[in-house]
Parts: structure tokens; sequence; C-alpha cells
């Protein structure tokens, strides 16, 4: 008898504490997705503020030509400078310094993007928005449910982001009208796959670290998860952009 209810008191706590990660797995999504939503709030409020202002955009870009300037160089590679700086000082800032941060990447990356309000057309920008939701909603509701373990994609995605942003720069410097339109379609296929990887991936990294009660790491590591997905979606707007987008 005793031992049925040593038992019995056992499962009743194996259960407690199952209910308790499921529930922090809830918040730590929540979190994860509300702190994305507001970097892309911000991302396009500064993108869209500078975009529709010429006197503005003519502090980074040729009016006419949307042509970058020196400044417009800087700002146009400065958000890959700080994704790095941000992944290198992650352990030695606090979580609301990271949350800081990620907003303030938000912001510049904006800026980079602005020329897209010139370049296209607001209708299609705002399809390809509407397209871009959609798609990612499906790709990361996917990653977080499916049994399927993906873990292995991620080697193959970085080696792809990495010959992607290799391809950029030949196409930035020798442009080339068939490379572009393979680029843009390989971006889509590999940004894609990096959505619900990075979805699982948040997934169970937090499930791996539930019982260590580290507040501060799961703060933390809510703002990388959400800068992974962040920049997931940002790339995959873009490549559908330069393939649907209608241009002024």
């Amino acid at each position: 008898m005793a031992d049925f209810q040593t038992t019995r008191t056992a499962g009743r706590t194996a259960g407690a504490r199952t209910v308790e990660i499921d529930e922090g797995l809830r918040a730590h999504m929540n979190k994860v997705y509300g702190t994305m939503s507001v970097g892309m709030l911000i991302t396009f409020a500064v993108a869209w503020a500078v975009g529709t202002s010429p006197a503005l955009l003519a502090v980074f870009r040729d009016p006419a030509t949307l042509q970058p300037n020196i400044l417009g160089w800087i700002i146009m590679f400065a958000p890959l400078g700080m994704v790095f700086l941000f992944s290198g000082m992650l352990n030695r800032i606090s979580a609301a310094g990271a949350q800081l941060f990620f907003y303030a990447f938000a912001a510049v990356m904006g800026l980079s993007l602005s020329w897209i309000f010139v370049a296209f057309t607001g209708y299609s920008i705002a399809q390809v928005f509407l397209i871009t939701s959609i798609a990612f909603a499906g790709l990361s509701l996917w990653g977080y449910t499916t049994k399927k373990d993906i873990s292995g994609w991620g080697s193959f995605l970085i080696m792809g982001v990495i010959g992607l942003i290799v391809a950029s720069i030949i196409n930035l410097i020798w442009p080339m009208p068939g490379l572009a339109f393979a680029i843009s379609i390989l971006g889509v296929l590999i940004f894609a796959g990096l959505t619900a990887y990075d979805t699982q991936n948040i997934k169970s990294t937090y499930l791996a670290h539930a019982h260590s009660g580290d507040t501060e790491w799961l703060g933390k590591a809510a703002i990388m998860g959400a800068l992974n997905l962040y920049l997931d979606f940002i790339n995959m707007f873009m490549f559908l952009l330069q393939l649907l987008g209608n241009r002024e």
C-alpha cells in the first residue's frame, strides 16, 4: 500500500512538472513571437518613414538611381555586422540589454530596407508581406508541431545561406539577371526551411533547459530565437518581393 501511495505521489509530481514545462514553453514561444513582432513593426515603420521621404532617403541613396552612397553601403552591411556582434556579446549582457540591442538592430534593418518603398508599388509590398506572413505562419507551425527531427537540416541550410551571401555579392559587382532570379528562388526555399528548423530548435532548446530554472538565460534565449525567426521572415519577404513585386 505504501508503495502504491509513493508511486501515485511520484506520478502526480511528474504530471505537475510536465504541466509546468508545457505552460513555460507556451510563455517562452509567446515571448519569442511577441519580440519578433515588435521588431518587425519597428523595421517597417522606419523603412516606411525613410522610404517615403525623398530628403531622408537621399542621405543613403541617389534619389534617381537608388544606388547607395558610402553611408548607404555602411547601412546595407551594418545588420550583418550587428548579428555577429550580438552573437558574440549575448553571454555578457542582460536579457533586457539583449532585447534593446535587438530593437536597435530592427531599426537599422529598417534603414537598409527603406529603398523598397521607392522601387516597388505599395500594393505589391503589402501583397508580398501578406503572402510571406501566411507562408511563415504555416512553416513555423509545422516546425513546432512535427514529430520529425529536422535538426540535421541546420548545416545544409547554413551552407546555403553562405552560398547566397557570396552569390549576392558577386551579383552586386557583376549584375546578371539570370543569377538574380536563381538567388531569389533559392533564397525563398532556404529561408522557408530555416523557419521550420529555427522554430523546432527554439522549442527543443527550451525543453532541454526547462529544468535549470535560469530565467535570465531563458530570457536571452527567447531574444535570440526572435532574432532568428525575424531574419527568416525578412529574408523570405525580400526574396519573394524580388520575384513577385511590381516595380515603380
